[in-house]
C-alpha cells in the first residue's frame, strides 16, 4: 500500500473549501489570549459562530546531554491541578526568533545553555479553538549557566534516560504535546530516522 504524506489529507484539493471568515468581535481578554466569537460563512451558504482563542506564539526545547539523556522541568500546572514534566518553554518576546526565545527559556528555566539547535517543527497545540503556535528544538553541546526562571516559576530539572522519557508518555506521566513532540522527534534522530 502506498501512504500519502500527513499534509495531503489537510485538504489540499480534495474538495474541501476553506470558510469565509465575516468578522470576528473580542468577548474576553486575558494576560495572554483574547477570546472571540468568529463569525463564518460555510461553503454550502450557511452562517455559524465558533469560539476562537487568539493566543501568543511561543518557543520549547529538549535539551539533551552529552551522554543522551534529556533534561525535562518538573512545574506545577493549575490547568490540570498537577506535576508535569516539560520542556522547557515559553513566549516568544518582541524582536525575539523562535530559536533565540527558546534558548533563553532554556538558560532561565534549567540553567544549561546550547551551543547546538535542530529546528523540529512548529505545531497548533489545540488547533480546533486557538491559534497558538509553538516552535520545537532541540538543544544539544550543552554547558552550565546560572539558573533565572521568572518570579512566579517554581521548577526543577529532571534528568532521564531516553527509556524512562518513553515509559513516562506511556504512562501517561508525562502529558504535556509539547514535550510528547520533541521526545519522539529526538528519538527518531538518535535511531537514525527521519523526523
Amino acid at each position: 500500500m502506498i501512504y500519502k504524506p500527513f499534509y495531503s489529507y489537510m485538504g489540499r484539493g480534495e474538495g474541501v473549501e476553506k470558510f469565509k471568515r465575516i468578522k470576528t468581535e473580542k468577548v474576553y481578554e486575558a494576560h495572554v489570549f483574547d477570546v472571540y466569537n468568529d463569525y463564518l460563512e460555510l461553503p454550502d451558504g450557511r452562517n455559524v459562530v465558533y469560539d476562537l482563542i487568539r493566543h501568543n506564539s511561543g518557543s520549547c526545547i529538549l535539551p539533551v546531554m552529552g551522554d543522551g539523556t534529556i533534561v525535562l522541568v518538573k512545574q506545577y500546572r493549575n490547568s490540570i491541578d498537577d506535576i508535569t514534566y516539560e520542556v522547557p518553554a515559553g513566549f516568544i518576546d518582541v524582536n525575539e526568533t523562535p530559536q533565540e526565545a527558546a534558548l533563553r527559556e532554556l538558560r532561565e528555566e534549567t540553567g544549561y545553555v546550547a551551543e547546538k539547535t535542530v529546528f523540529v517543527s512548529k505545531t497548533v497545540l489545540a488547533i480546533g479553538t486557538s491559534d497558538e503556535q509553538t516552535y520545537v528544538y532541540i538543544g544539544m553541546d550543552l554547558s552550565e549557566g546560572v539558573k533565572n526562571p521568572d518570579e512566579n516559576e517554581f521548577v526543577e530539572n529532571a534528568r532521564l534516560s531516553m527509556d524512562d522519557a518513553l515509559d513516562m508518555i506511556r504512562n501517561g506521566k508525562i502529558v504535556d504535546s509539547k514535550t510528547i513532540i520533541a521526545i519522539y522527534a529526538y528519538n527518531c534522530m538518535r535511531l537514525g530516522t527521519k523526523i
